[in-house]
């Protein structure tokens, strides 16, 4: 296969900076160009001894700071080539329906992890009650059993674990600390905080800020195992389930879900619902969102998912082809993952943080160290700042769910780690030292030949191959085939003179074909749509209140007619 670029491509490494769930836990992956997103999610779960990886993904922030998960079956470098500094956050992409279902411990503490980070930033909103016995099980599993000569006072007032922390709540889990959960293991604790995280309405929830168009109410939808909700004020408005979706697109920024519902037991009816997005790149996100989501989730066989289309011709159209397993083929994956798991190194600290060092430092190359960098040595770390290792909110997109326990909309955005160094120095050197074994080479051949261009004679002088004497037959011979070899360049130069027409010709020939064409379906659609949307006709009245067309004609064709109006007088 031809491949287009610069030889020294293939020389060129690229450093991704990826963050675990705790922001001072930071991973470097050198990759190259020609490395898919796979590639870097496969590195982090090694280091990690992650065996159960099709749960993860890493996610990124694009230059306008809109969010987006790597894509695993594209190249990586490809996605995130408009970012200065390479940075991927490790999170939970598809929370398990049931996480208590996880074949490894190791896995389950890692999702753990995640649901401590949802609880800290307000995606994973609860009663004071709720909040208290699940402050009160990260309590257990991080220091242990309660101790009066060591826990004194008001001892989980010294902790950030919620976003809205009232000294009730703190008095609530201390009580539950020291009783409910007394003799508790680490894991026993985890998997008591599991099981009450997986039963709450904002379980596996990344809310996006949506808006009603009818009332132009403000939305969060969610999307997560079980289908499609709406939350208002942090209180679940609708649901969606996968088995009642037939169909999701957008047009524009309105994300639009057709449902089947059941309006009694032998009729079933069919619903358009639409929701307005802040702007349409922040649309394809959900929509993918969702996408994946379903199929992840409904799916037996990921050999089984189809090409998806989202959007229509007036919004360029978006396919989607998912790749990697679904939770099926997971979970019918039989007997244990491996003869013993590895240990797991808990927080031992007063801070309530794991270590850099519990991450296993395992590189397959010596490039590719466990770097552990300071909390310091971030700018505006997202601890300090309230927000998400994605660099937005974790309320999603910027605006978190409104509840007592979930984060304002009054941080700023989370700027990303300066680009190390090091990479750049070893690239300079590789360059160099390339330099130099092709400077090399070029003074050996150069040396090589003018020695091969001196030639001894008889009496052991040196004599120039220009004056070396030719016999005429020799000559003779040199001209005819000098004289064949131009017959064959004259040739070649015809063949491709000729070739090269027809190219030309085939290239007018479409072009010629799709302009026409191109133009008449531009004026059926400009006729269609003028019939649409100025005629009374009835036969229109169903088709004027879709959602795709209340985008159409809200979006592009009332600012068109208005520009036409105003510039040249039409209408």
């Amino acid at each position: 296969m031809l491949k287009f670029g610069s030889k020294s491509d293939v020389t060129v490494v690229h450093r991704a900076t990826i963050r675990l769930f705790d922001d001072n836990e930071i991973i470097y992956c050198d990759f190259q160009p020609q490395d898919k997103g796979r590639y870097i999610l496969e590195y982090v779960c090694k280091q990690l001894n992650i065996l159960e990886m099709d749960y993860f993904g890493l996610r990124y922030v694009d230059k306008e700071r809109e969010r987006h998960w790597l894509d695993l079956a594209k190249t990586a470098i490809k996605q995130v080539k408009d970012m200065h500094e390479i940075l991927l956050c490790f999170r939970v992409k598809f929370y398990p329906p049931d996480p208590l279902r996880l074949k490894e411990e190791i896995t389950r503490y890692q999702v753990y992890q995640q649901l401590k980070r949802d609880l800290l930033y307000g995606r994973l909103c609860c009663s004071p009650s709720e909040a208290a016995l699940l402050v009160a099980c990260i309590v257990q599993s991080e220091l242990g059993d309660y101790d009066p000569e060591i826990h004194e006072g008001n001892y989980i007032s010294e902790h950030k674990l919620l976003k809205t922390q009232t000294p009730t709540i703190e008095e609530k889990a201390m009580e539950l600390h020291q009783t409910q959960l007394k003799e508790f293991t680490p894991e026993q604790a985890e998997t008591y905080f599991l099981k009450i995280a997986s039963q709450l309405d904002t379980y596996a929830v990344d809310p996006h800020p949506v808006k009603d168009p009818d009332k132009g109410t403000q939305l969060h939808l969610g999307i997560n195992h079980c289908g499609i909700l709406t939350f208002q004020d942090s209180r679940k408005t609708q649901h969606f389930r996968w088995p009642e979706v037939q169909k999701i697109n957008f047009e524009g920024k309105m994300f639009i879900v057709h449902v089947t519902i059941s309006e009694d037991v032998r009729t079933k009816k069919k619903h358009l619902v639409g929701y307005k997005c802040p702007t349409a790149t922040n649309c394809r996100h959900v929509w993918r969102c969702a996408i994946e989501q379903m199929l992840f989730f409904t799916l037996p066989r990921a050999s089984d998912a189809p090409v998806v289309s989202g959007g229509s011709i007036f919004s360029w159209g978006y396919k989607f082809k998912y790749t990697g397993r679904t939770e099926r083929e997971v979970l019918e994956e039989a007997g244990p993952l491996r003869k013993e798991e590895p240990p797991i190194q808990r927080c031992q600290t007063t801070c309530l943080r794991r270590k850099a060092s519990s991450v296993p430092a395992t590189p397959s190359t010596p490039s590719q160290d466990l770097v552990e960098i300071r909390y310091s040595s971030l700018p505006r770390s997202c601890h300090s700042a309230g927000l998400d290792g994605t660099g937005m909110l974790e309320g999603g997109a910027g605006v978190p769910l409104s509840s007592p326990y979930c984060p304002d909309n009054t941080l700023p955005l989370l700027e990303t780690v300066s680009e190390d160094q090091e990479i750049l120095a070893r690239r300079n050197n590789v360059g160099q030292h390339e330099g130099e074994v092709n400077d090399y080479y070029f003074r050996d051949s150069f040396d090589h030949s003018s020695s091969e261009s001196q030639l001894l004679d008889a009496s052991g002088k040196p004599h120039s191959r220009s004056v070396t004497p030719v016999p005429k037959m020799q000559k003779l011979q040199n001209s005819k085939l000098s004289l064949q070899q131009q017959q064959q360049q004259h040739r070649h130069q015809g063949a491709r003179r000729a070739a090269a027409g027809k190219l030309r010709h085939r290239s007018l020939h479409i072009i010629r074909i799709f302009i026409p064409a191109f133009m008449l379906t531009i004026t059926v659609l400009f006729i269609v749509t003028i019939l649409v949307f100025e005629t009374d006709t009835t036969l229109f009245n169903s088709l004027r209140k879709t959602p795709e067309m209340v985008a159409l004609k809200s979006q592009y064709y009332i600012p068109i007619k208005e520009f036409l109006r105003t510039k040249l007088g039409l209408f």
